[in-house]
């Protein structure tokens, strides 16, 4: 494994373990999220870079803007449960109350 792929893997895996470890706020996960999404675009941009095709080079721009609309969707979601339940505390969230 050269330096630059250990590099992505664990940006990758901190991001996940960032997510799966530090679930407080709704805010540190999205940006767990978005830390992941980073990696794999980068990851995938210099994946097809090395291999010298063209054909895999419009994928990392779909990732990229499946992940805007991720941020967006996430961002939304942040202020409308701000509005509602008054933190982004995850524990004050319960999904069987309407």
């Amino acid at each position: 494994m050269t330096p630059l792929h250990f590099a992505f893997s664990a940006t990758f895996i901190l991001g996940l373990a960032g997510l799966v470890f530090h679930r407080m706020h709704l805010l540190s996960a999205l940006l767990c999220l978005e830390g992941m999404m980073l990696s794999l675009f980068v990851a995938l941009s210099l994946w097809a870079l090395q291999l010298d095709v063209t054909n895999f080079l419009a994928s990392p721009l779909l990732l990229l803007a499946f992940s805007a609309c991720e941020a967006s969707t996430g961002l939304a979601l942040l202020a409308a449960t701000a509005r509602t339940h008054g933190s982004d505390r995850l524990q004050s969230l319960n999904l069987l109350q309407c």
